[in-house]
């Protein structure tokens, strides 16, 4: 059991954004205790906060987003992911527009915003989930099964197929807080050069070049460097966490995943809480 969190001061944080190319500004908020964490459009007149809980998941292209009623905010994994692998429960981010900025496609420069930001305790417990079944999703080529366990275990296995310049490999971390900074955070998001011309067909990434993030060739990363050798793998621990927070507290389980991306890790959470609204109904019926 630990107390809840959030952070100390505001701090504000800007970039680029990847899909609709704006010119986005952030400000993350302390919050109070069971606040949870909402992004709110400021650049829309009288929009209220938004959970980031899965109720309020809109499926968008190769990201995660959120809505509710008339504003929306696209690709939060990167914000997600860097709340949750600190441990932070309560904080509200107020954004000018309708997408995250990417940064360098990690979520290394939005930890070290929130650690120069300072995070303090509060004096309610944080809420934690604990996986009480074996749950599966697939789709496709792609899989997650997850276990019950103390604390949140994740182990990803990546393979896109023999002639792919991407690496294949698997990993497995226990997430803290530690394990998230030192192993995790600045982990990149990666596309293939063929998809960066189809993605620029439909308008996306129009700010960015290959330095932005990791893209790669036949012969390996264009005009870049691997921070990891197996940096491809962890930045999909890093998409994990970021999709599995939605389910809006602490989640205790041990998840094997192949292959998945950002739809079947929402998806994974959907058939968390209705498997444990299944055991609820049953529970209240015997």
């Amino acid at each position: 059991m630990r107390s809840q969190k959030t952070i100390q001061q505001a701090v504000a944080i800007s970039g680029v954004s990847i899909f609709t190319n704006h010119d986005a500004n952030v400000r993350f908020l302390p919050a109070d205790e069971d606040d949870g964490i909402r992004f709110q459009r400021v650049d829309i007149s009288h929009s209220k906060p938004i959970h980031a809980r899965i109720e309020n998941a809109v499926f968008r292209h190769r990201r995660t987003a959120i809505e509710f009623e008339d504003a929306s905010v696209e690709m939060i994994e990167h914000v997600m992911a860097a709340l949750t692998g600190l441990q932070i429960d309560n904080c509200l981010i107020e954004i000018d527009g309708p997408e995250m900025p990417g940064f360098d496609g990690s979520s290394q420069l939005i930890a070290e915003a929130l650690l120069d930001a300072g995070i303090v305790e509060q004096t309610t417990l944080a809420r934690c989930f604990r996986m009480q079944k074996s749950v599966n999703v697939e789709q496709d080529r792609a899989s997650i099964v997850g276990e019950p366990n103390d604390g949140l275990k994740i182990d990803y296995q990546l393979e896109f197929g023999d002639g792919s310049p991407i690496p294949t490999g698997q990993l497995e971390f226990t997430i803290t807080p530690e394990t998230f900074i030192n192993e995790i955070a600045a982990a990149r998001t990666f596309v293939l050069e063929s998809e960066v011309e189809a993605m620029r067909s439909l308008g996306y990434g129009k700010k960015l070049t290959a330095q932005d993030l990791l893209v790669f060739g036949q012969d390996g990363v264009i005009d870049n460097k691997l921070r990891w050798p197996d940096e491809c793998i962890r930045h999909k621990f890093l998409d994990c966490i970021g999709d599995l927070s939605l389910i809006g507290c602490d989640l205790d389980g041990a998840f094997h995943a192949i292959q998945s991306g950002h739809a079947l890790n929402r998806e994974m959470v959907r058939a968390i809480l209705a498997s444990h609204d299944s055991e609820q109904r049953q529970r209240d019926a015997a």
